[in-house]
C-alpha cells in the first residue's frame, strides 16, 4: 500500500517516511539553522551592549566626579572671593583708622611745635632781661 499526501505522511530519497514532505523538512531545518544564527548574533549583540554600558557606567562616574570637583573648586574659588572681600574690608577699616591717629598726631605734633616755640620765646625773652 502507497502512502499519499491525503493523511499527510511523506516518503523522502532514501525511503524514510516523513511527517512533513521534503521540501517543508528542508525549509524547516534551513530556518532552524536561521534562528541559530540569528540567537547567536543576538547573543553577541547583547554582550557588546553589556561591554557598552560598562563603558558608559564607568564614564558616567567619572563624569560625576570631575563634576564634583569642578563644584568644590567653585565654592572654593567663592569662599576666596569672600575672604578676600572680607580681608578687603578690614584693611581699609585699618587704613582709616590709622588716618585719623596720623592726623591726631600732626595735630598734637603742631601743639607740641607752638608750646616749644612759646617756650623757646619765653626763655629767650627771659636770657635777654638779664
Amino acid at each position: 500500500m502507497a502512502l499519499d499526501d491525503n493523511y499527510g505522511f511523506d516518503i523522502d530519497d532514501i525511503n524514510k517516511i516523513r511527517v512533513l514532505d521534503n521540501e517543508t523538512g528542508t525549509k524547516t531545518l534551513q530556518l532552524r539553522e536561521e534562528c541559530k544564527e540569528f540567537v547567536d548574533k543576538i547573543d553577541d549583540f547583547q554582550k557588546i551592549v553589556n561591554g557598552f554600558i560598562e563603558l558608559m557606567d564607568g564614564l558616567s562616574s567619572e563624569v560625576e566626579r570631575e563634576k564634583l570637583k569642578a563644584i568644590g573648586a567653585r565654592n572654593l574659588l567663592k569662599s576666596m572671593a569672600k575672604q578676600r572681600e572680607s580681608q578687603q574690608q578690614q584693611l581699609i577699616g585699618l587704613i582709616h583708622e590709622k588716618r585719623t591717629q596720623l592726623e591726631r598726631y600732626r595735630i598734637q605734633l603742631q601743639s607740641l611745635e607752638k608750646a616749644e616755640a612759646e617756650q623757646q620765646e619765653f626763655i629767650d625773652q627771659f636770657v635777654l632781661q638779664k
